[in-house]
C-alpha cells in the first residue's frame, strides 16, 4: 500500500465499538436497510450492497435513512418486528467480515421534504390531500418547526408540527433505537441536525418561530435535537454509540438561495460561532460522534457537490468545530483519499466520509489499498441516477417516481442497487460485434459484450476514443470527467478489444460481423435567424476554439450554463439567453449541480435573458427579444450556439443492427450507459 494512505487504515473507536479503518460510508437515500419509500421491510437489495462493501474493506457502514413512520403508509417502524429479525441474522454474517454498521434514523424532512411535480395539484388542494392521506400523509411528511415555505413546491406553506407529534417521534427514536440494538447493530445515528432536514429546521432561526419550549433560545431550538439522545441512551444505555449528522454551517443566504465557495455573505443559518457552541452541547447531550460536512436544502450543492464544487470542500470547516468537541469526527463532501489521510494523520479529523463513490465502484477501496488506483472507476458527481431530483421555475419535484422509489442507482454503474437485473451473464454463443463509433456508447457497449465473450471491433472515424465526451471533459472543472476517459481507455486496453483508428463506416456493408451497434452520436441543430452562421457551436468552443471577452451563450441548458461557468473562470464575461422560463429547466438533472450554477451566475451578475430569444447576429452586436417585448442590443465579441443536438445514426435498426447512446436519443450519460447494457446483455 502506498504509504500516503496508510492513516486511512488505522483502527478507532466510537465510544467502546472500535472500527477497523477511517472509511465511512456515509449514508445516502435509497439505501435504506429497511426500504426508501415502501412500507419498512428488510430491503435485501441494500443488504446485499452493504455487504459486498463490507467484504471489500470498508470499516464503518451506514445505511440510508430509516423513517420511523412509513413514507407510503403510517405505521411505525418499531412496530415491523419482522424486518428487525432478519436484520439481527443479517447482522451476524455482517460482523464476520469485520466491518461495523450504525443505522440511521429520521425524524423527517420538514419543509425539505420533496413533493413530486405529479403530486403537485394534490399537494396544493387540501381535499385531495385528506383524501390520499392513508397511502401519503404530505400534511405529516412536511411537517416543520413552524409555517414555512416548501423547498420544492412554490406557493406550499407547510404547516407547524404540534409537541404531541415530537414526543411520539422521540418516543419513536428510542424504542427503534433499541430494536436495533437488540438486532446486534453497533450503533445508531440521528438524522439530522444537517442539511436543512426536520431536525435542523428545528435549530436554525430562519427556519424555528416558535414561542413554545422547542423554540427560541438556544437551548429551545436544540432541545428536540438532545431529547433524542437521551431517550435513547436512557433504553440502550450510555455505551450505545449515537453519532450524528451534523451541518457545521448552513451556508444560506435566504429561502432557496445558498452561498458559494468564497463568497461573502451573511449566514441566515447557523453561522460558525453558533456551531462552536452547538458542537460542544450535543455532545454534552450524549451525541458519541458528529458526522460532518454543511450547508441546507436552499445551499443543497454542500451536503451533494456537484463537479463545481472543489474537492474536500467541507474539510476546513469540519477540521474547526473539532477543536469543540472530544468525540470523533467525520468529514464528507468530495473527500480525497490524500488529503483525508493527511488530515487524519494530524489529528484534525477522525473518518473520511465517502458516498457515491460506492456506487460506481463499490470495491474501491480495496483497489487504494492494492495501488490499483488507475482500476476505480471514479464518480463523476452527475447525480443522474442516485439523486435525479430535478427543480425550475414552475415544477417541484421533477422525477419519476420509479426513481424516487429507486433513488441510489449509478449512471456509470447500472448492476448498483439492481437487485441482480444487470448480473453480467456468459453469451451463449461467441459473436463478432462491430461497434460504429468510439464515444462513450461505444466503449461502453464493446465492454460489456466483451465481457459476455464476444470479439468486439471497434470502428472510430478520429484517431481518438471518447467522442463528444473528450470536449465535454475539456473545462478545468470536470477533472473527474477526465479521469473517466483515462479509465475507459484502460479498459479497452485491459479487454484487448480491437479498435480501428481513422475508419469511417458510411454503410453496413462495409462491414463483416454478427451483430452491429451503432453508437455515432449526435449532429448540432440550427438557429433559423439572420446571423446564424457568425456563430461559434458549443463543441467547437469547448474544442479550444479561441473567444474574446464578451460572449452571449444562446442556450440556457446544462451545456451553456457550463460554458458560462467555464468563460467565467478564465476571467471573460457570458450572457445567457434562454426561451425557457428557467436556467437548466431539465428533468433529471439534480437540483444540488442546477443550483449551484444558478447560485455562483447570481453571485458574479451574470446578465440572464429568460424567455427571450436571439433576433439578429451581426459581428460584433446581436439583437434579442426580452419577455416583456423589449428589444435589445448587446455588443459582443462572439456569440456560442448550445441549443441542443439530434440524433445522428447512419442506419435504421432492425435484427441485427442496434443503436445507442445519443445516435437513438439525445440525454446523458446515465442514457448512455444504461442503453448500452440493455443492447450489449442481450445480444
Amino acid at each position: 500500500m502506498n504509504k500516503t494512505y496508510q492513516p486511512l487504515f488505522t483502527p478507532w473507536k466510537i465510544k467502546n465499538v472500535e472500527i477497523k479503518n477511517r472509511i465511512v460510508l456515509c449514508p445516502m437515500g435509497g439505501t435504506s436497510i429497511f426500504g426508501w419509500m415502501e412500507p419498512h421491510h428488510f430491503d435485501k437489495d441494500a443488504g446485499d450492497f452493504f455487504m459486498d462493501l463490507a467484504q471489500h474493506d470498508v470499516g464503518l457502514i451506514i445505511p440510508g435513512i430509516a423513517p420511523l413512520r412509513n413514507m407510503i403508509g403510517n405505521s411505525w417502524l418499531y412496530k415491523a418486528k419482522g424486518a428487525f429479525k432478519k436484520l439481527k441474522a443479517y447482522m451476524e454474517e455482517f460482523h464476520k467480515t469485520g466491518a461495523k454498521m450504525f443505522i440511521q434514523l429520521t425524524a423527517g424532512f420538514g419543509r425539505s421534504f420533496t413533493i413530486p411535480n405529479s403530486m403537485k395539484k394534490i399537494a396544493q388542494n387540501k381535499f385531495l390531500r385528506g383524501l390520499i392521506k392513508p397511502v401519503i400523509g404530505i400534511d405529516r411528511l412536511t411537517a416543520s418547526p413552524s409555517e414555512l415555505p416548501s423547498r420544492w413546491l412554490d406557493g406550499y406553506t407547510t404547516r407547524k408540527i404540534t409537541i404531541k407529534e415530537i414526543e411520539e417521534i422521540i418516543d419513536a427514536f428510542a424504542k427503534t433505537a433499541k430494536m436495533c440494538k437488540d438486532a446486534g447493530v453497533d450503533g445508531v445515528e440521528i438524522h439530522a441536525v444537517h442539511e436543512g432536514y426536520l431536525l435542523d429546521q428545528f435549530t436554525t432561526e430562519y427556519t424555528n418561530h416558535r414561542t413554545d419550549e422547542y423554540g427560541g433560545s438556544f437551548e429551545n431550538r436544540f432541545r428536540f435535537a438532545t431529547e433524542v439522545v437521551k431517550a435513547i441512551k436512557n433504553v440502550c444505555g450510555q455505551d450505545y454509540p449515537v453519532s450524528l449528522r451534523y451541518s457545521v454551517t448552513s451556508k444560506t443566504k435566504n429561502f432557496q438561495e445558498g452561498a458559494v465557495p468564497g463568497e461573502e455573505f451573511k449566514e441566515l443559518g447557523r453561522n460558525m460561532e453558533e456551531s462552536e457552541r452547538a458542537a460542544k452541547y450535543l455532545q454534552d447531550a450524549g451525541y458519541d460522534m458528529l458526522n460532518a460536512d454543511n450547508g441546507t436544502y436552499d445551499a443543497w450543492y454542500w451536503a451533494h457537490p456537484p463537479e463545481y464544487m472543489p474537492e474536500n470542500c467541507n474539510l476546513a470547516d469540519v477540521e474547526h468545530i473539532k477543536q469543540f468537541v472530544d468525540i470523533p469526527v467525520v468529514c464528507a463532501g468530495r473527500m480525497t483519499p490524500d488529503v483525508a489521510a493527511a488530515s487524519i494523520k494530524a489529528g484534525k479529523i477522525d473518518g473520511m466520509g465517502v458516498a457515491r463513490q460506492f456506487l460506481v465502484d463499490s470495491h474501491w477501496v480495496t483497489k487504494l489499498k492494492e495501488d490499483r488506483i488507475e482500476d476505480i472507476m471514479p464518480c463523476i458527481c452527475c447525480h443522474n441516477a442516485c439523486l435525479p431530483m430535478a427543480h425550475y421555475k414552475g415544477v417541484s419535484c421533477d422525477v419519476p417516481m420509479s426513481d424516487s422509489i429507486h433513488m441510489s442507482r449509478c449512471a456509470l454503474n447500472p448492476t448498483t442497487m439492481d437487485g441482480g437485473k444487470h448480473d453480467l451473464k456468459p453469451a451463449k454463443k461467441s459473436k463478432h460485434i462491430a461497434i460504429i463509433g468510439g464515444g462513450i456508447g461505444g466503449m461502453e457497449s464493446a465492454r460489456v459484450a466483451s465481457m459476455r465473450g464476444h470479439k468486439v471491433t471497434i470502428y472510430e472515424k478520429t484517431d481518438k476514443l471518447g467522442g463528444v465526451f473528450i470536449p465535454a471533459s475539456a473545462p478545468s472543472f470536470k477533472e473527474k470527467d477526465k479521469l473517466l476517459l483515462k479509465w475507459f481507455y484502460r479498459q479497452m486496453e485491459k479487454l484487448n478489444i480491437e479498435i480501428k483508428f481513422n475508419t469511417e463506416i458510411k454503410d453496413l456493408s462495409q462491414i463483416n460481423a454478427d451483430e452491429i451497434i451503432i453508437a455515432t452520436g449526435s449532429v448540432k441543430r440550427n438557429l433559423n435567424i439572420e446571423g446564424a452562421d457568425k456563430t461559434i457551436d458549443a463543441i467547437d468552443y469547448l474544442n479550444g476554439k479561441e473567444v474574446g471577452n464578451n460572449v452571449l451563450i444562446i442556450g440556457g441548458g446544462l451545456t451553456g450554463c457550463e460554458i458560462a461557468y467555464d468563460l467565467i473562470l478564465k476571467g471573460k464575461n457570458p450572457i445567457i439567453v434562454e426561451s425557457k422560463n428557467d436556467l437548466m429547466a431539465v428533468s433529471g438533472l439534480c437540483l444540488a449541480n442546477s443550483s449551484y450554477l444558478r447560485d455562483y451566475f447570481k453571485y458574479k451578475n451574470i446578465p440572464v435573458y429568460l424567455e427571450s430569444s436571439v433576433e439578429k447576429i451581426d459581428k460584433n452586436n446581436v439583437k434579442i427579444q426580452t419577455k416583456n417585448g423589449e428589444t435589445k442590443n448587446i455588443k459582443v465579441d462572439n456569440v456560442i450556439l448550445a441549443i441542443g443536438y439530434n440524433p445522428n445514426p447512419i442506419a435504421k435498426p432492425s435484427k441485427h443492427v442496434h443503436i445507442v447512446g445519443d445516435a437513438l436519443n439525445v440525454g446523458n450519460l446515465r442514457t448512455v450507459i444504461w442503453r448500452a447494457w440493455d443492447v450489449a446483455e442481450k445480444l
